[in-house]
């Protein structure tokens, strides 16, 4: 048998497998029991969090042979054949490369028919703001008055560029990223059930990478147990994923509380021997530097996920909290500015060193406030 990609495999099947949309699956859910069934639906959101996966549910609760309701039976043959990918009445388009009027007319033209096998003929027509101008003029008027037996399903992943007559004719649902602990919470379900041997700051590690995106992030969890020989270790995630050990950042970050700008260079020459993303240790000093906020303004909030908590704390009461803050922002508009730069090393080098120079100069004054909140902590001058 032929290997299932995890993405694939880990597919929901049910309106109850869906994680991350409550507000878009109890809509759905109430409408189906109720039977009050718009004829057209808009999902929007980013890649990879549940629009089509959303969608295809949607048909089967349609067209499950059951009954419309909200829990599709997934045993009969229009709910598996809707699984498959083969139901001839689940019609799917991909508007990416079907952009022209013509395309959309002779679409249409088959919308007058009565469905095949099903009790509605769904049309999911997938990145619907590709479509040309003069195929959503061909659109509107079925959109808007289609067929009894015809449903819509639209998604895209940029509802800005959809003209605002097709936004008026259709329920519109805006889905959201999933946030961090949500993925690594589906991810250690879907390790456990595949057997896989797995350290928790690896799952950590791919669920921040996959940005809020749960497609994107058992497409990482694929390649990181085969980069990983069925084993997923946090130090061969982060080779995967071109990233850095957490120790240089931190001597990065001790390096600036020292306020000595060739202690700040001597890290950064030590860092260019592993030839880095920068854009990618920007990231990881982001990181870092929110884990220090939240020990010096909210100790009880740090948790010990990267098994840091003690460097991070020590940080913490050797950073000025003024600094840190200084630091986030510098870092950030970093992010923007380091592509313009021809060599990266020399842009990573000017904001250590832009870092050090708009240090607030009362070196008496400033303080930063130790996790325990007991008194201030003085910045460590030059040596």
């Amino acid at each position: 048998m032929s290997y299932q990609v995890l993405a694939r495999k880990w597919r929901p099947r049910a309106f109850d497998q869906v994680v991350g949309q409550e507000h878009v699956v109890r809509a759905l859910v109430n409408g189906l029991e109720h039977e009050r069934l718009h004829h057209a639906f808009l999902f929007t959101g980013t890649r990879g969090i549940g629009k089509t996966t959303i969608a295809r549910i949607l048909a089967k609760a349609l067209n499950c042979e059951q009954g419309v309701g909200a829990h599709p039976c997934g045993t009969c043959s229009a709910c598996r054949e809707i699984d498959e990918g083969r139901f001839v009445d689940l019609i799917e388009v991909d508007a990416a490369s079907r952009t022209k009027v013509e395309d959309t007319r002779e679409l249409l033209d088959n919308v007058q028919y009565a469905p095949t096998r099903g009790r509605f003929k769904v049309y999911l027509i997938d990145e619907v703001h590709m479509l040309s101008a003069h195929s959503f003029n061909a659109l509107l008027k079925t959109l808007e008055e289609p067929p009894p037996h015809v449903k819509f399903l639209l998604a895209t992943t940029d509802p800005q560029k959809l003209p605002v007559t097709i936004l008026s004719r259709c329920l519109q649902f805006n889905l959201k990223r999933l946030p961090v602990p949500m993925i690594v919470e589906q991810l250690g379900g879907i390790l456990a059930e595949e057997g896989v041997e797995v350290e928790a700051a690896a799952v950590q590690r791919l669920a921040r990478a996959a940005d809020g995106s749960m497609r994107d992030a058992l497409s990482l969890l694929d390649q990181a147990i085969a980069f990983g020989g069925g084993r997923l270790e946090e130090a061969s995630v982060r080779d995967m994923l071109g990233a850095i050990e957490q120790d240089y950042v931190l001597e990065l970050l001790r390096a600036l509380g020292t306020g000595t700008a060739a202690r700040v260079l001597e890290s950064v020459a030590r860092l260019d021997e592993l030839a880095p993303d920068y854009q990618g240790v920007l990231a990881d000093m982001i990181a870092l530097l929110h884990r220090v906020a939240l020990a010096q303004m909210a100790p009880d909030a740090l948790d010990d996920t990267f098994g840091d908590r003690d460097a991070v704390l020590e940080l913490a009461g050797r950073l000025a909290r003024e600094d840190v803050q200084l630091y986030y922002q510098i870092a950030l508009q970093g992010r923007r500015d380091l592509p313009l730069v021809p060599v990266p090393r020399d842009g990573f080098e000017m904001l250590m060193l832009r870092m050090l120079a708009f240090r607030p100069a009362d070196e008496e004054t400033a303080s930063a406030a130790p996790p325990s909140g007991s008194g201030p902590a003085r910045r460590e001058g030059p040596e």
